[in-house]
């Protein structure tokens, strides 16, 4: 498809929809940036701004760093395309994504990712480990999924959002990772926790003996009582600004290199 036929929505959509395809966009092309897309395999979902039942998704084929905020596609709770853009929608993605913003309303952004850190701990029995201070934030709201096969099945749905319960955090076993939010920019954060807390363990978990218990003789366990309190810290480590503090930092970095996500 011809990427120079995408026709500007600025001025065609709300002001607030336009907000929030302006930060989807560059959530996509962060995922890129920071090398956790997998290929075009993964997405990110966010409601329209003053509906209940219509979403953003990514335009199904169009790498990350390409997508810009007219090129999104708005989808109902079904996944069926609500304007006439020519790409089609993942039907994987948004069979996880439907699901759960169908019951979790305080969940603006649905974000899922495969990157090899995230799928290589869930794929370890034990899961997250206690082992970083990023592990601890993600600990302190984290579910688990077991995995069912590629998520295309829609009696699927009421065991994934019945795992991830009210949790920020969930894992997707043998799959990856997946994080909600009240906005882009709440969802991003929680991932790039996520994200390196899964990588920090790969590397911990690298670099002990290769004992079956690695836990008990090589690596070092944070107190659970420390984890009960980690909400709380995280509040006030941002000042109570949550993502808040480094969207904006965030949306600086991308503008420097390419600007053309806000187009």
């Amino acid at each position: 498809m011809d990427m120079a036929e995408q026709r500007s929505l600025k001025g065609k959509v709300s002001d607030a929809e336009w907000r929030v395809r302006v930060d989807l966009a560059a959530c996509y092309r962060l995922i890129a940036h920071f090398h956790w897309d997998d290929l075009v395999f993964t997405h990110v979902t966010v409601r329209v701004p003053g509906t209940t039942d219509q979403f953003l998704i990514n335009p199904y084929g169009m790498m990350f760093d390409e997508i810009t905020a007219s090129s999104l596609v708005r989808i109902d709770l079904g996944g069926n395309k609500l304007d006439d853009s020519p790409w089609p929608v993942n039907p994987a993605g948004f069979t996880i994504h439907s699901a759960i913003h169908a019951v979790r309303h305080d969940a603006s952004c649905v974000l899922h990712t495969h990157t090899l850190n995230g799928v290589a701990v869930s794929a370890q029995r034990e899961g997250l480990l206690p082992i970083s201070q990023q592990s601890i934030f993600v600990l302190s709201s984290l579910a688990y999924h077991d995995y069912e096969g590629p998520a295309l099945r829609d009696d699927e749905k009421p065991r994934l959002v019945r795992d991830l319960g009210d949790k920020t955090n969930l894992m997707l076993r043998n799959h990856g990772l997946l994080t909600v939010g009240p906005s882009v920019a709440d969802a991003f954060l929680a991932m790039y926790i996520f994200e390196a807390s899964c990588a920090i363990q790969v590397r911990a978990m690298a670099g002990a003996s290769g004992a079956a218990d690695v836990m008990a003789k090589d690596l070092i366990a944070i107190d659970p009582r420390i984890i009960a309190g980690a909400q709380a810290q995280a509040k006030q480590v941002t000042h109570s600004q949550g993502a808040g503090l480094v969207w904006p930092g965030l949306l600086r970095r991308l503008d420097r290199v390419d600007s053309s996500y806000r187009t």
